[in-house]
């Protein structure tokens, strides 16, 4: 028997429309796996009565909007007026805002129905979600491990059936970590793709918004509602002007693919890349040549990132308005961001955003030859809850960095990026792959990704779907 949570986001949206699914019902059903999986760490606030009430009002109404009746949280960054958001931190653990962010808000005018907020990282710092505030987000095969970061929440949800999709952000792979982590198909949209979460917002341009989703035509889904947000106002228009959902659903031409294991931390990191995550590299390479395009290896041998990055990685923290009050409730790891990102000399920042944007025109110069490029989306299994736990901040950093080597340079170069799963490890846990396009290159993304996705065939649930 089919069950609501088995629905794809496109089905229930299309069910919702035509009258079949009733808001009301279906909200009530994801709350109740909401309340009933709430171990996993998925959410860090579920305002349960807010979203039936909310989706009772758009059942007395006719349809309007791309994801009318739909459920959708924030996560814990956005702010919602009357919801407590707590930027995962215990230095916010008593907001409540007054206002809503932009993303809440035009989420709200396409018709979706928040149930509550998925859970993040501290002010999402980190490629993990074990914020001191509350539990951690859990890897929902493997409980004992966590679920990457900083969308961690967001990923866990569409992973477990909590959601059918969900909206994360992206500013070193906080998308695309996580999805990769919970085997589901994360999308980071090129830099200024976007109306809201564009890229344009702070001076490094790194973090995006983008969709979480169980399949990558309701990817595709998302990000055509999230591009219609608001009035579209940036250059990067999309390759023949069709809808992304469409992209999903036709098969790419013949195409120039790039195949790589290189990072830009092999000479500066310990990367060592898991077999399974080179064995699913090999099958997605294969599968693409099968399929027609061409694949060879892409002759990349970047240089002067990790430099760069730490520079914008603590740029980023000194942003974060924190009192000296505050200072002392924030977690270790954030206290010393912040600090050593207050303490940059201009000279240093000025050099490292100069040197980003140099970096920026490299990579794409470096893969103009190709249509996409190919790389293993995590190098490394998931990683147990605490794994990063009692290790100085520099320590930490590069455990995150031998973790998940191929996901920040894709955002400082401002490229869309997809990770899906292509197969199941020996102990039965997905494994996934990346495809990074060209600048508003996402189409092309979506086509190979349902390629992909196509020729692997359905894979298994973890267990709390069928519970």
């Amino acid at each position: 028997m089919t069950r609501l949570h088995d629905l794809s986001l496109v089905d229930q949206a299309r069910a919702l429309r035509d009258g079949s699914l009733d808001p009301g019902a279906l909200a009530a059903h994801y709350l109740n796996r909401i309340e009933r999986f709430a171990d996993l760490g998925a959410f860090a606030e579920v305002t349960g009565a807010a979203a039936l009430e909310r989706a009772s009002t758009l059942a007395a109404a006719a349809p309007a909007g791309a994801l009318w009746g739909v459920p959708s949280a924030e996560k814990d960054l956005v702010a919602r007026a009357g919801v407590p958001t707590r930027y995962g931190s215990r230095a916010r653990a008593d907001v409540i805002p007054r206002t809503s962010d932009a993303l809440a808000e035009a989420m709200d005018a396409a018709g979706a129905v928040s149930l509550g907020k998925t859970s993040t990282s501290e002010f999402g710092l980190t490629g993990f979600t074990e914020p001191l505030i509350h539990a951690p987000a859990r890897d929902p095969w493997r409980t004992e491990a966590g679920a990457g970061g900083s969308s961690g929440g967001a990923a866990v949800a569409v992973a477990a059936g909590l959601l059918p999709a969900a909206v994360g952000s992206d500013g070193g792979g906080s998308i695309r970590i996580p999805s990769a982590t919970v085997g589901v198909v994360g999308l980071k949209p090129s830099r200024g793709r976007l109306p809201l979460g564009s890229g344009f917002d702070s001076p490094d341009g790194l973090s995006v918004t983008g969709p979480i989703a169980r399949t990558v035509e309701d990817a595709g889904f998302l990000l055509d509602a999230l591009v219609g947000l608001a009035p579209f106002r940036y250059a990067t228009a999309a390759p023949g002007g069709g809808p992304f959902v469409d992209a999903a659903r036709r098969p790419a031409e013949a195409l120039r693919i790039g195949a790589t294991t290189v990072s830009p931390w092999d000479d500066d990191e310990n990367i060592v890349l898991d077999p399974a995550a080179r064995r699913a590299f090999d099958t997605a390479a294969a599968w693409l040549s099968d399929a027609g395009h061409g694949v060879a290896e892409a002759d990349w041998h970047p240089v002067g990132y990790p430099e760069l990055f730490r520079v914008l990685w603590r740029a980023s923290a000194a942003r974060i308005p924190l009192t000296d009050a505050d200072m002392e409730l924030v977690e270790p790891l954030t206290a010393w961001l912040v600090a050593e990102g207050r303490a940059l000399p201009a000279p240093d920042l000025l050099g490292g955003l100069t040197e980003a944007r140099a970096f920026e025109r490299r990579t794409i110069s470096d893969f103009s030859h190709v249509d996409a490029v190919l790389t293993p989306a995590l190098a490394q299994s998931p990683r147990p809850v605490g794994w990063y736990a009692g290790h100085d901040p520099e320590r930490t950093f590069a455990m995150q960095v031998e973790y998940a080597p191929y996901s920040s340079f894709v955002n400082v170069a401002g490229l869309p990026a997809l990770t899906l799963p292509v197969e199941m490890d020996a102990t039965g846990h997905p494994v996934s792959v990346q495809l990074i396009g060209r600048p508003g290159g996402e189409a092309t993304l979506l086509s190979l990704g349902a390629e992909l996705e196509a020729r692997r065939g359905p894979l298994p649930h973890p267990p709390v779907w069928d519970v």
